[in-house]
């Protein structure tokens, strides 16, 4: 759902930029509490959670080049709000996004660059918000267990991309360049988009629930999901084992001693790299949900040249390599790792500013608290 250069007006291009880079500087300041943890207590410091934002980044960039069929001569593709919002939270899921398109935009001439604006407001803000929104709300209904977070994961991001497919909708009523009856347009997108989110939605539910099986501690969505403690004795004369103990304390998982997350963040990045390196040689070739529509429909007559169109990985190719499959290959690779660079970097700098405005603050008690006591 990659929106390029000349869809959107420029007022509106403009207008949508401004969203974005409030969404962005909203999402660096709540950030800070997602990668800094909310407590000691929960485990989660911004030592853990920072790189495996910036891996987050680079899965979702990864999975994205895997373009599945969902209809004769249409293909769909991972948007990743609501599986980066799951897994990290809704901020820096949101940055994740973000920073995914940036590296898209710009390196491989993928989403036009004035466009930016439009495709983070659209692809990261809407779905997350949407996504993330629903999730909390279905886990407030659920049975307290990790099933309800697979399940909640599922309908989050099934309804996340119909979500984003309105949201284009009404940007291109505000100020499409060309001249298609707003119906079509909105009957088209959404109906695509529907089937795309059952795509979507089966890659965020089984990847949140291949992390909640290995390292539950690890996926923010699933933070308060406790498991109450049942003490068991041996068994009774009569034959039954002793019931749970009723006003036994619930356990929260991440009570669990802290583990390192290098055995796990290495097996991440070997997935991306192996999915972007191999796996996207047998995506599939056919246009994606927004290009169909906008060919149909006639969207895309104005369409603009991309300003990185000169790029050395434009369209996902490695200039000058004449062999597809290597040249697509190595183009993932090449995308995987700068998206990692430039995720971690990203939350890096979050959580760095985190420690220094709570060094500065506890200086500053440290030294009100010295003065008051020489005072006395």
């Amino acid at each position: 759902m990659h929106v390029p250069d000349g869809f959107i007006d420029a007022p509106v291009s403009l207008a949508t930029g401004a969203v974005a880079a409030a969404a962005v500087a909203v999402s660096l300041r709540g950030a800070r509490r997602e990668l800094g943890g909310a407590a000691p207590a929960d485990g989660l410091g911004g030592e853990r959670t920072a790189p495996l934002a910036g891996l987050v980044a680079a899965f979702v960039f990864a999975v994205q080049m895997l373009n599945f069929p969902v209809a004769a001569g249409t293909s769909g593709h991972l948007l990743g709000g609501a599986l980066a919002a799951i897994l990290v939270g809704p901020f820096t899921g949101v940055l994740c996004i973000s920073v995914v398109l940036l590296m898209q935009a710009v390196l491989f001439a993928d989403g036009g660059l004035t466009a930016l604006g439009v495709n983070i407001t659209d692809m990261a803000v809407v779905t997350t918000l949407v996504a993330y929104g629903l999730f909390r709300l279905l886990l407030a209904v659920l049975p307290r267990r990790r099933s309800s977070v697979t399940t909640a994961s599922f309908v989050a991001a099934l309804v996340s991309v119909p979500a984003a497919a309105v949201a284009f909708t009404l940007l291109y009523a505000l100020g499409g360049t060309t001249d298609v009856p707003i119906g079509k347009v909105f009957t088209a997108m959404t109906g695509v988009h529907v089937l795309i989110g059952i795509g979507e939605a089966v890659i965020t539910a089984l990847t949140v629930g291949a992390v909640l099986a290995v390292r539950p501690d690890l996926v923010y969505g699933a933070r308060g999901i406790t498991a109450p403690l049942q003490l068991r004795t041996s068994p009774l004369r009569s034959g039954t084992d002793a019931a749970p103990a009723p006003d036994a304390a619930p356990v929260p998982a991440s009570a669990k001693p802290a583990r390192s997350t290098r055995r796990f963040a290495l097996a991440g990045l070997l997935t991306a790299l192996a999915l972007a390196g191999v796996g996207s040689y047998y995506a599939s070739a056919s246009p994606d949900g927004l290009e169909k529509v906008a060919h149909d429909k006639g969207i895309d007559s104005k369409t603009e040249e991309h300003a990185a169109k000169d790029s050395p990985l434009a369209d996902y190719q490695v200039a000058d390599i004449t062999d597809g499959r290597i040249s697509g290959g190595l183009a993932g690779v090449i995308g995987v790792g700068a998206t990692l660079l430039v995720g971690t970097g990203v939350t890096w700098v979050v959580v760095r500013r985190r420690r220094d405005r709570a060094a500065a603050a506890n200086g500053t008690a440290t030294a009100n608290g010295t003065a008051a006591s020489e005072t006395v």
